[in-house]
């Protein structure tokens, strides 16, 4: 009686071997199981940018003292931000952001270096688009560093004093979009369109593959549809 082998290394390597024909044969597949992977690592790897530097962003300006001056060319300096326009009012800056031209805007208030100056600590008001949660809370975290920053060559000598304390400038943040910061808003829009297209790919080819168990796979070819509405429908 003979004993049936429940793996062999023989037909194993018959299969891979048969594989390989059939690739050889298939060059359209060959060729995509060579590309897809290259043009994903290249997509993944170079497109996709977690960290996006020189975001648009537009300044309001009421006060024009030293310090308020250092304190936006340092951030005209950094690698984050970058000026595309000046606005004068506060509904201007608002249509630059519902336009999409700026993702930030920085208000620079009056008596900005009047106060500093006094220690009562200015608050600098910045409004962002925060559409992408990634590069906003990346560039606000590097202009709270570089606000820190900023005025050390200013505050020496008698107001040395400003800086050996809590900050001198009060950071405060407005976020247009979604402002409590609730991740299921920030993920939930993006993870439905990965979970439609897997989805919608699963099904697809579980219904040809029902249709050619079923044998009625040769009824849907003879009728006058093209293969892509057969596979849309």
């Amino acid at each position: 009686m003979k004993i049936s082998v429940p793996f062999a290394l023989s037909r194993f390597w018959a299969i891979v071997v048969k594989e390989f024909i059939q690739m050889r044969r298939d060059r359209i597949t060959f060729g995509m199981m060579i590309g897809v992977p290259l043009i994903q690592l290249v997509l993944f790897g170079f497109a996709i940018n977690a960290d996006p530097k020189h975001l648009p962003t537009a300044v309001l300006l009421a006060d024009y003292g030293a310090q308020g001056r250092t304190l936006l060319q340092a951030i005209r300096n950094s690698t984050y931000f970058e000026f595309v326009r000046e606005v004068t009012t506060e509904q201007e800056a608002e249509e630059v952001l519902s336009r999409g031209e700026a993702q930030f805007v920085i208000n620079i208030p009056p008596n900005f270096s009047r106060d500093l100056l006094r220690g009562e600590r200015p608050a600098i008001l910045v409004e962002a688009d925060a559409t992408d949660p990634a590069a906003t809370s990346n560039a606000i975290g590097s202009l709270r560093v570089l606000m820190a920053k900023a005025l050390q060559h200013d505050l020496r000598g008698p107001l040395e004093t400003l800086a050996g304390g809590q900050d001198p400038i009060e950071l405060r943040v407005h976020a247009r979009y979604n402002p409590e910061a609730i991740t299921q808003y920030n993920i939930v829009p993006g993870l439905m369109g990965v979970v439609l297209t897997m989805t919608m790919v699963m099904i697809t080819g579980l219904a040809i593959t029902r249709e050619r168990e079923r044998g009625t796979m040769e009824n849907l070819l003879s009728m006058p549809t093209k293969p892509f509405e057969v596979m849309i429908g």
